[in-house]
């Protein structure tokens, strides 16, 4: 089986200008940047929030990374993905702290291996959270993008009231482990090591992704259904399993995201993932459905327009994000890098 290319025409058969346009998504992070040095002016100042943008859009993309594949691939409205976003994070904070000896000692390789003992965990536990959803709740509902609406919204009203009985209602207020607290300084900038985690585990996700995708035959498989279903299907795959396993894949990535966005914040709540649902959504809306680049461009620069509007203008700060939306969607209706479908 041979796979259309991700965006239609191929490159070679582009022009110039069709080049440059093609391009032109991932030049807009190095542009934002730019502009965000000379707007912040203190050379510090522009670090450390170039950091902490870049470490909020890489869990931001964690999130939404599996969400943007369900979207482009099963076209499911799932805002029940926010909540496999809390339970990954209570699932994981509750093995942190029963790794409590881990956490508190001065060892990174322990502190590090009690995060990924958490992560394992809550990946474990979403994904097949996500499993059971697909089949009660989801699968009844595909092709009808109203109803799919209804019934998560339900699913994440019912999973969130799930977790005030099972971890009460209260509010859950943590501490990193040892060795990611607190800053170090680099080039008169506070840059907290706990954001340099983060960067580093977005970037390891977003390869291997890529790499699953353009890769393997399963990327090639999930590549194509996005693409032509139909055709996946007359040539003897059963798209239904991969329906599924993309589901849970991208309920595990929700799990993950909401360890790592708890170990951010530094406490948990239950309605956590419902908040985010709101930047997740934008950033599979302005990257394309289905694209997983687009999702990665999308969340970078939310998470650096965030943070710069916030420190220059903090009252813009609250609708930054509606008005990048805005501006991608007016220059690209069908979102920067969207998967081009068979008609």
């Amino acid at each position: 089986m041979t796979a259309t290319p991700d965006h239609a025409p191929k490159y070679a058969e582009l022009s110039l200008p069709q080049r440059l346009d093609a391009w032109a998504p991932y030049l807009l992070i190095p542009v934002l940047v730019v502009l965000g040095f000379f707007a912040i002016g203190s050379t510090s100042s522009w670090l450390t929030l170039t950091v902490s943008g870049l470490a909020m859009g890489m869990m931001i993309f964690i999130m939404a990374s599996g969400l943007t594949l369900v979207f482009g691939l099963m076209d499911v409205i799932n805002f029940g993905h926010g909540a496999f976003i809390s339970v990954g994070a209570f699932v994981g904070i509750t093995v942190l702290l029963a790794l409590g000896n881990w956490t508190g000692s001065p060892s990174l390789l322990l502190n590090i291996a009690a995060i990924l003992l958490a992560a394992i965990a809550a990946m474990c536990v979403t994904g097949a959270l996500g499993w059971g959803f697909e089949r009660v709740i989801v699968r009844p509902v595909y092709g009808a993008h109203l109803k799919q609406i209804l019934v998560t919204v339900g699913g994440l009203i019912v999973i969130e009231q799930l977790i005030h009985v099972v971890w009460g209602p209260d509010e859950i207020f943590l501490t990193r482990p040892e060795t990611l607290k607190g800053a170090f300084t680099f080039w008169g900038a506070a840059i907290e090591r706990y954001r340099l985690l983060a960067v580093v585990v977005g970037v390891i996700l977003f390869v291997a992704m890529r790499l699953v995708l353009r890769r393997t035959k399963i990327g090639l498989i999930v590549r194509a259904g996005v693409q032509n279903g139909e055709m996946v299907e007359a040539l003897g795959y059963r798209l239904s399993l991969v329906f599924i396993g993309v589901f849970i894949a991208g309920s595990a990535l929700a799990g993950l995201g909401g360890v790592m966005w708890g170990l951010y914040q530094e406490v948990i709540t239950a309605g956590m993932g419902e908040e985010m649902m709101i930047l997740v959504f934008i950033v599979v809306i302005i990257g394309g459905l289905g694209s997983v680049e687009g999702a990665f461009i999308g969340a970078l620069l939310v998470g650096l327009l965030q943070n710069y509007i916030a420190f220059l203008e903090p009252k813009v700060a609250l609708v930054s994000n509606i008005a990048l939306m805005t501006a991608v969607l007016m220059w690209r209706p069908q979102g920067m890098m969207p998967v081009v479908k068979a008609k």
